[in-house]
C-alpha cells in the first residue's frame, strides 16, 4: 500500500494522476470512434495541426488550451469543408489542412523572433505540471464530449457507418461529422497536455484498439476501453516515479502498447485452441 499512497503525498502528483486518468478515458471513449471508423491517422494530423494555436497563445500569454482549441475546431471544420465541397476522400483533406496548419505554426514562431517561446515539452507532454486550473478545464471539455456523444449517439453512428442512410431519414450528415471531428481534435488537445503531440495518438487509438479485441459492442467497448486507458495511464506515471522520472508521457504510451499486445496476444492464443478442437461426432 506504501507503494501505492508514497508519491500520493506530492500534491503535483496527485493532479497528474487526476489528469492523466481523466484524459485517458475520455481518449479511450472518443477512440472508439476513430478506430471503428480507420480514422487512426487524424490523432496525429491533429496534434500537429494545433500548432498555431499554441504557438500564438504563448505570444498572447494565454493558457495554451485556449489557442489550441480554437485552432483544432477551425482545423475539423477546414477538413469537413474541403471533403464536402471538393468531394476528395477525408484522408486527402486531413493531409491538405493540417500540413498548412502546421506550416502556419512555424512561420509564426520564426516572424516572433524570440527564443523565450520553448514549445519542446508540448512534443513529449509533462503530466506533472498539471494545475488545478488545468484539472477544472479537463473536467468541463470532458463532460462537454461525454454529453454530446450521449445525446446524439445514434445518430452519430448511423452519420458515420451508413452515412446513405442517414442522409435518407433526415439527418444533416454534413453537420454530424463536422461535430465529431471537433469532439476529436478537443480531446486530442487535452491529451497533448498529458502525453505531448508526438504520442497522443497512443492515448487516442491504443485502448480502444484493445477494447475492440474484448468485445463488438459499441457501449461496452467505450466503458471497456475507458477503464484500460485509465489504468494504463495511472500505472505509466507510476512506472516513471519509479524510474527516476522517466518521461512520463512515455512511460504511459509503453504501458498502453504493452497492454494492447498482452491482450492481442492472448486472443491468438485462444482463437488458436479453438480452431484446433474437432467438434465431436455423435454416433
Amino acid at each position: 500500500m506504501e507503494f501505492l499512497l508514497e508519491p500520493l503525498r506530492y500534491p503535483f502528483f496527485a493532479r497528474a494522476v487526476i489528469g492523466v486518468a481523466l484524459v485517458a478515458a475520455l481518449c479511450a471513449v472518443i477512440g472508439v470512434y476513430v478506430v471503428l471508423r480507420g480514422l487512426s491517422y487524424i490523432g496525429d494530423a491533429m496534434a500537429h495541426a494545433v500548432f498555431p494555436g499554441i504557438v500564438a497563445a504563448f505570444l498572447l500569454h494565454v493558457n495554451f488550451l485556449l489557442g489550441a482549441v480554437v485552432a483544432a475546431i477551425i482545423t475539423a471544420l477546414g477538413i469537413n469543408l474541403v471533403t464536402a465541397r471538393t468531394g476528395l476522400r477525408q484522408d486527402s483533406a486531413i493531409s491538405i489542412i493540417f500540413v498548412g496548419m502546421f506550416a502556419l505554426g512555424v512561420t509564426l514562431l520564426s516572424l516572433a523572433r524570440t527564443s523565450a517561446v520553448d514549445l519542446t515539452h508540448l512534443l513529449i507532454g509533462n503530466p506533472l505540471a498539471v494545475q488545478a486550473q488545468d484539472l477544472y478545464a479537463t473536467v468541463g471539455v470532458g463532460a462537454l464530449v461525454l454529453l454530446v456523444l450521449y445525446l446524439l449517439q445514434k445518430e452519430l453512428l448511423l452519420a458515420a457507418f451508413d452515412p446513405t442512410e442517414a442522409a435518407v431519414i433526415g439527418l444533416p450528415v454534413e453537420r454530424l461529422n463536422a461535430l465529431l471531428l471537433i469532439l476529436i481534435s478537443l480531446v486530442v488537445v487535452l491529451g497533448i497536455q498529458m502525453v505531448g503531440s508526438t504520442l497522443v495518438v497512443s492515448l487516442l487509438v491504443t485502448s480502444s484498439a484493445t477494447a475492440r479485441l474484448l468485445t463488438n459492442r459499441v457501449g461496452a467497448m467505450m466503458v471497456t476501453g475507458a477503464v484500460l486507458g485509465a489504468a494504463a495511464g495511472v500505472t505509466g506515471l507510476y512506472l516513471s516515479y519509479y524510474l527516476n522520472d522517466a518521461a512520463p508521457g512515455a512511460t504511459i504510451v509503453i504501458v498502453n502498447t504493452l497492454l494492447f499486445a498482452l491482450i492481442a496476444t492472448l486472443r491468438a492464443v485462444r482463437d488458436r485452441l479453438q480452431a484446433g478442437r474437432k467438434p465431436e461426432v455423435s454416433a
